[in-house]
């Protein structure tokens, strides 16, 4: 029996790392993940993401309902003085806060503060 190397068959040191890579990963699943500006406006039905509210007559208020308040689906009170000079704040059911998570049109009208009020639309 010969003790010698094939040449012919050889691989080379980069097709050898290629080779050992393919089968390191061969059967994981890889995801990739990251920020995705959509998610935050217009998340999927049931996908998760932050829910923002359309504030009617704004001027500088935010309403957003975050992923963890939807995955709670607890009743909530919502500051939505964002940068506004004063404060409004919207109180959700757990009703509503299940159907902002659906992607389904909520509609509530905010505290009345400096002689006016808000209404915030989720959908």
């Amino acid at each position: 029996m010969s003790h010698y190397l094939d040449h012919r068959h050889a691989l080379t040191r980069r097709e050898f790392t290629l080779e050992w890579a393919l089968a390191m990963l061969a059967g994981v699943a890889i995801t990739v993940s990251g920020c995705d500006s959509d998610s935050v406006s217009s998340p999927t039905p049931g996908g998760g993401g932050d829910v923002s509210g359309v504030v009617s007559a704004n001027h500088g208020h935010t309403a957003t309902v975050t992923a963890a308040e939807i995955t709670a689906a607890g009743a909530l009170s919502l500051n939505i003085t964002g940068s506004a000079t004063h404060p409004h704040t919207v109180t959700l059911s757990a009703t509503q806060v299940q159907q902002i998570g659906a992607r389904q049109r909520v509609a509530v009208t905010s505290t009345t503060n400096d002689s006016h009020d808000h209404t915030v639309t989720f959908n």
